[in-house]
């Protein structure tokens, strides 16, 4: 597909570029007004001054195209075709908005349009473009991904991983970095060392070029450029639109950054009034049309409000849908088949991600050295061969960046494997994770699902030291819009990948490194397992001892020691960390009357510290005593083996523990 890279600027044309502008600012000028009466509350940006960009590039777009955008997105979402009263409803927070009035301003969503909302995180948006895009490269679909961004977005590692990763794999991405001069109240000489922003996509090889974002003309023409070359070649193009907001960075803003002279001159400038007097001195358009289209556009925001004023508040009873979608069936169990094999821990999680990739072409892996090299732990050692570059997808290391991507082509309708090399790395994703994985579902008032699946290896003993040795997957299990796993038998590992490929909300399973190498007897016939429910390991009488992931063995060697001094333990192994499964657990409880979490997180702020919660909420009156806990020592995991030992949870420890709770 082509783009005609002149624009037509006859009458009809001029005119509906004009209306464009004019009802971006009239809608926003009584946002304004509203947001003063305190019908709208929050943050409001205001696009006042930039309108030629939205107004230029979008129209050009197909309705197959898609729309990132940033929190300044009500004049994207408005031309892009969201139905103004729907947006307004939005903002008033009402049930009838275009996000269900979950999201607001700055979070305005509709699927209708393919508009994939604004982003509050500054640059949040860039890896949530390049992976919608990479999901229309993989399957070969000619569509463009336009990304808005602000100037300040540039000096964010996301900007940067994301403009390597879309040169480095074609991805077809529109990026219009719409360069206003200031960053909130910093201006654009004082925070960057380049203040030429499309110099900076010249470094990564991505064509481009900067224009007059004032200039409705200018910005089509360079619109049209862009989008040939996107089309033509399959790879991306820059746009850097050079403007200014007239208004303040949001209504809180005093603006003490610069002078009242510094704004009245660029409103001089303004892209409504330069191209509204080009019209009238060319004949292409007369004062009767321009009341025309004031009174048409002032109708218009008058309906709206008068739709959002009657609109409904959400119930109160509705308060927690759209964090989670509908779960699938979960699936049946699989037969024994008689026969077992020897197999690891990493074999089966490698036979599970190579059973997922034959059975459905939108599985992929990606991740730092998951292909050439195998992966850091051997998991993907010969996919790369079988399945190709494309589906095994080695990464640059920008963690944010390839997990962004990985959110962006699972919101496309992909379902991609992110391999986060250590739990540690993943910190470096944790913005990609909590702000848009686990939320897009909810801002959206549940339009975009994130069915993805983030696998990451975990715990301590291998004497990497401190950085390498964390167990944070109890800080993800505080997440909203999450689901966390933690398998500990050979048959979790080969099973529950596929269930969670399955689930329409990002997955992210912990695999603890001192499984990896552990082996056993697999049934040849393995495969999905259910991953809401705990289960009982081992059964007992006196006490329940509650664990999962890589403490579950030595949990079981520590209910063995017990047994031969006539104490019965009970070994629940969690499987899942959110969502808890209170059942299973209280169950247990209930049966032995007493109980341990081991939890090699530490010990404040703890996962065992919400099940002991739990336990003390919903079973108090079954305790015979006090929860018990052993979780890890406060300090950093150190380095010499025989300070890691006693710094995480050990047999001793539990036997201990259980000793305690029985009086012995």
């Amino acid at each position: 597909m082509t783009t005609t890279l002149k624009p037509r600027l006859d009458r009809k044309h001029g005119l509906g570029l004009l209306a464009d502008m004019i009802r971006i600012r009239r809608f926003e000028d009584r946002c304004a007004e509203l947001y003063t009466r305190e019908k709208i509350r929050g943050f409001l940006h205001l696009y006042d001054g930039e309108e030629a960009i939205a107004a230029g590039i979008i129209p050009l777009l197909s309705g197959e195209d898609r729309i990132v955008a940033t929190y300044r997105e009500h004049g994207h979402a408005l031309v892009r075709g969201v139905p103004m009263e729907r947006v307004m409803a939005e903002m008033f927070g009402k049930a009838e908005g275009c996000s269900g009035g979950r999201g607001g301003s700055m979070h305005l969503f509709d699927a209708a349009t393919n508009f994939y909302g604004g982003n509050a995180i500054v640059g949040g948006g860039l890896p949530l473009a390049g992976g919608l895009a990479l999901a229309d490269r993989m399957r070969g679909e000619a569509n463009v991904t336009a990304c808005f961004f602000g100037e300040g977005a540039v000096a964010e590692g996301e900007f940067h991983e994301t403009l390597n990763l879309a040169e480095l794999w074609d991805l077809p991405v529109l990026f219009v970095c719409e360069n206003n001069g200031y960053a909130m109240g910093t201006a654009l000489a004082r925070s960057h060392a380049e203040t030429g922003i499309h110099a900076r996509a010249a470094a990564y090889g991505i064509a481009g070029e900067a224009v007059d974002g004032m200039n409705v003309v200018e910005v089509e023409a360079a619109g049209r450029r862009a989008l040939a070359h996107v089309r033509d070649t399959g790879r991306p193009y820059f746009l850097e639109c050079h403007t200014y907001r007239f208004r303040a960075h949001s209504m809180f803003d005093a603006q003490l950054y610069r002078a009242k002279a510094e704004v009245e001159e660029w409103r001089g400038k303004g892209p409504i009034l330069r191209f509204q007097g080009w019209l009238l001195e060319s004949g292409l358009a007369h004062e009767a049309d321009i009341a025309e289209i004031e009174a048409r556009i002032a109708a218009e925001v008058d309906d709206a409000v008068a739709f959002a004023e009657s609109g409904t508040w959400e119930p109160l009873e509705n308060l927690i849908d759209h964090v989670m979608g509908e779960p699938p069936a979960p699936p049946a169990p699989v037969p024994p088949s008689g026969s077992t094999e020897t197999t690891t821990y990493r074999e089966a999680v490698r036979a599970a991600i190579r059973d997922a990739m034959r059975r459905d072409d939108r599985v992929f892996l990606m991740g730092e050295d998951v292909g050439a090299y195998g992966g850091c732990y051997a998991v993907s050692m010969g996919l790369m061969e079988e399945f190709g570059e494309a589906r095994i997808r080695d990464t640059p290391l920008s963690e944010s960046g390839f997990t962004g991507a990985g959110i962006g082509a699972a919101a496309a309708g992909m379902r991609p494997i992110v391999e986060l090399m250590t739990v540690n790395f993943s910190l470096l994703a944790l913005d990609q994770i909590l702000n848009t994985a686990a939320t897009l579902r909810h801002m959206s008032g549940g339009q975009f699902g994130v069915p993805l699946v983030i696998r990451m290896a975990t715990g301590a003993g291998k004497q990497l030291a401190a950085q390498h040795s964390h167990s944070l997957e109890g800080w993800y299990a505080h997440i909203p819009g999450l689901k966390v796993l933690a398998p500990a038998t050979l048959e979790d590992a080969r099973g529950m990948l596929w269930t969670a490929l399955e689930d329409p909300d990002p997955v992210l399973i912990f695999e603890n490194v001192m499984l990896y190498n552990r082996s056993g007897e697999l049934d040849t016939a393995a495969g999905p397992v259910e991953i809401a429910r705990a289960a009982v390991r081992r059964e007992g009488t006196d006490v329940s001892l509650i664990t999962y992931g890589g403490s579950l063995y030595k949990t079981l060697e520590a209910a063995e020691a017990l047994a031969g001094e006539g104490i019965s333990a009970e070994v629940v192994d969690l499987r899942s960390l959110r969502p808890l499964d209170d059942a299973t657990i209280m169950g247990s409880v209930a049966k032995t009357r007493r109980a341990v979490i081991v939890d090699e997180g530490w010990r404040s702020g703890s996962l065992a510290a919400e099940i002991t919660a739990r336990i003390v909420e919903q079973a108090f009156w079954s305790l015979d005593g006090p929860v018990g806990r052993v979780c890890s020592e406060e300090v950093p995991i150190p380095y010499p083996k025989h300070l890691e030992d006693a710094a995480i949870p050990q047999v001793p420890q539990i036997v201990a523990a259980a000793r305690a709770q029985v009086g012995r």
